[in-house]
């Protein structure tokens, strides 16, 4: 009987057991219906796929409102064509390169999608898409691009609904029709126009594969852009990737690599590109393309346009001297250092034109002397040269070392493993040694540190560097607002000579602290961002930050702007010199006459120019003030008479505990200066023996 009842009590459990799983189920089943129809009510019409959306798009002003520089999304290309109007090239190249799968899956692709996640987890990088070209329409015609777990389940489930209802040409067919290529061209038609001038139905296997690289990211990828080699790249792995998946051969494939490209040229109305492309970069990034088509946004930038006119024509003016010289582009940035705003920004010397020579661009490796797109100025990372002095002898200043300071311009050997003479090439360990000349290959025995700084002497410009310190220097680059140095044990005493790599913008930047005494404002591109109804969304507030002593900087101004220290070198009357007004200025060139810049500043501009070739091949011997110093000048020109007389506030009376930082030496003193500071010193020896043997040449 016991277990007559126990029996009774298990068929009990268990039937409640089943009545609440099916009571469950029936509920999980309701609520998948009713998220179904939740998310599928509205799912767009088919007309939805081939309209044109209603623009209301982002315009890019200068400083004053009055002048547009550009419109983005402004000018929209956008023709429908017919399924069998689109190169079967180019149907394939897409399938290959957005979702090979297509016409095996249901809208959604778990395999697909589980494979990019592992591709993305080995690499570490998130460079594989899982959505597939369903899901692409689905999101670029009806959803944002917001991710968030709703937005992500409407996609997946309106994607199954949508190959539910309608055949796998025609979907693909509204794909092609409705995704953006760039330079405001949608669906593949437009784009096959836009960038080879001819329609989607002719395009090459080399020309689809382009266009199918541009998809995922158009802006990035443009070949009117800085990351052309990246395009030509992805090009290739889309071509290889076709050929994996049997849609060509391998002999189709060599030739398809082989085939030279040929870009229809810009034609979109664009005032200052490089600057404006800056902008729009920092636009999508912080808004995303949605917002920037849509909302009508106005951007008030800082650029003055008459000063940017005026830059451009003394560039192209320039450049039909400079070519002689087989120097082919240049770039220029103008700062005003007491707000950070950038008033002049030139990234090439004619985004308009071809590159040189003729085909360089089709190549993936660097061979262009000259590449119009690449922006110089704001990506281009070259060696400043002297140029960057500054910043190591402002860091000897923190130190205690002063202007007055006596230093020894003589032939020095500075690896302590190589013969104090400087005649080893080699030390026992195989490495190099160093033993840098000055610019004239002359030497002039005692000189201060104001005499090396103005007049850009290299010998004692590395002992600078030594004795401030080349982590030290570093830092105060990198408090200046200088964040490309990130090898610090790769320089090495070179540092000084420019051997690290910066950019122009940076360059041009960290300088305006000398002018601002001491105060740093990062580099600002936008004064104000409006809607379309006029409320402001972003303004610029920012302020600065005290990155040096008010004292150094004025010293370093003092230094800089002293013609009669710059003389010896220079001459004087060099294109850095101006009768009447205070300005500071600074050369550069690089070993091998790779780079030529010239940087100067007063108390209410910095003007930045870099001239040389994109492929980093040498100037025909000429210096930054021989090239580069001409152009600056005529730009500083402009401005000086623009603005108010405004002259360097002096420093203030060195007053130093230790004779020796104050150059208070008596004159048969033939000491170096390790001699006073730390006899232990391992570079003593080899600076004392640079004296002694220029001592014994010149008595």
């Amino acid at each position: 009987m016991f277990e007559n009842l126990l029996k009774g009590k298990r068929k009990k459990i268990i039937f409640s057991a089943i009545k609440y799983l099916s009571f469950f189920l029936l509920t999980l089943c309701i609520m998948a219906i009713l998220l179904f129809f939740y998310y599928t009510y509205d799912l767009p019409r088919p007309e939805k796929f081939t309209e044109s959306q209603f623009i209301q798009s982002t315009k890019i002003y200068d400083r004053t409102g009055k002048v547009l520089l550009y419109d983005i999304y402004g000018e929209e290309k956008r023709e429908i064509v017919p399924f069998d109007k689109i190169s079967n090239n180019l149907k394939n190249a897409v399938l290959a390169s957005e979702d090979a799968r297509f016409y095996e899956h249901s809208g959604i692709d778990i395999e697909g999608t589980i494979r990019a996640i592992l591709v993305d987890l080995k690499l570490q990088s998130a460079s594989q898409g899982g959505s597939t070209i369903t899901q692409q329409l689905i999101r670029s015609v009806y959803l944002t691009r917001q991710k968030t777990l709703a937005r992500k389940i409407r996609e997946a489930v309106l994607s199954i609904e949508l190959e539910r209802k309608h055949s796998k040409d025609q979907i693909f067919e509204w794909y092609l029709n409705k995704i953006p290529f760039g330079e405001n061209s949608y669906g593949a038609e437009a784009a096959s126009q836009t960038y080879f001038n001819k329609p989607a139905s002719n395009v090459s296997l080399t020309e689809a594969a382009i266009l199918a690289a541009l998809i995922p990211a158009p802006s990035y990828y443009s070949p009117y852009g800085p990351n052309k080699s990246e395009l030509l790249q992805k090009k290739d792995y889309i071509l290889e990737r076709m050929q994996k998946l049997g849609y060509i051969t391998q002999e189709q494939l060599k030739e398809a690599k082989k085939e030279k490209i040929s870009f229809s040229g810009v034609r979109s109305s664009i005032k200052a590109p490089h600057f404006v492309i800056y902008i729009k970069k920092y636009l999508e990034d912080k808004y995303g393309e949605g917002f920037l088509k849509e909302k009508g946004f106005r951007v008030y930038t800082t650029l003055d346009w008459d000063l940017q006119n005026y830059a451009e024509k003394i560039v192209e003016e320039a450049d039909k001297a400079n070519k002689q010289f087989n120097a082919n582009n240049a770039a220029i940035v103008v700062i005003d250092p007491k707000t950070g705003e950038i008033l002049s920004l030139i990234g090439s010397k004619n985004y308009f034109q071809e590159s040189y020579p003729a085909g360089c661009d089709e190549k993936t490796e660097e061979s262009c002397l000259f590449e119009p797109f690449f922006d110089v100025a704001t990506m281009g990372k070259r060696q400043p040269g002297s140029s960057f002095k500054p910043f190591v002898y402002a860091t000897a200043f923190k130190k205690g070392f002063t202007p007055d300071a006596i230093l020894w311009d003589v032939e020095t050997e500075f690896n302590p493993y190589c013969n104090p003479d400087a005649s080893q090439e080699f030390d026992q360990y195989g490495l190099q040694c160093y033993n840098p000349q000055n610019y004239d290959e002359t030497y002039r025995g005692k000189v201060t540190l104001r005499q090396a700084l103005a007049g850009s002497l290299n010998l004692p410009s590395v002992k600078v560097l030594y004795l401030a310190g080349i982590k030290e220097s570093l830092q105060t680059a990198k408090d200046f607002g200088i964040k490309t140095l990130n090898e610090p044990d790769r320089y090495g005493l070179s540092l000084v000579l420019g051997g690290g790599e910066i950019n122009l913008l940076e360059l041009t930047s960290a300088y305006g602290v000398f002018a601002a005494e001491g105060l740093k404002i990062p580099p600002i591109s936008i004064l104000r961002i409006e809607d379309i109804e006029r409320n402001i969304i972003e303004e610029n507030k920012k302020g600065p930050t005290k990155v040096l002593d008010t004292q150094i900087a004025r010293e370093i101004n003092n230094i800089l702007s002293d013609n009669n220290a710059r003389t010896p070198v220079f001459g004087p009357n060099s294109a850095l010199y101006f009768k009447d007004y205070q300005v500071a200025a600074k050369t550069g060139t690089t070993q091998n006459f790779n780079d030529a810049w010239t940087v100067g500043y007063t108390p209410f501009v910095v003007v930045g120019v870099w001239i040389g070739n994109n492929n980093n091949s040498s100037i025909d011997k000429k210096t930054g003030v021989g090239i580069a110093a001409p152009i600056w000048r005529k730009i500083m020109e402009k401005m000086l008479s623009s603005y108010p007389l405004e002259n360097f506030t002096l420093p203030d009376p060195i007053i130093s505990a230790n004779p020796v930082l104050s150059g208070q030496l008596a004159p048969d003193d033939y000491n170096t200066i390790l001699y006073y500071i730390n006899k232990e010193d391992p570079q003593y020896i080899l600076w004392q023996t640079g004296i002694n043997n220029w001592l014994l040449q010149n008595r």
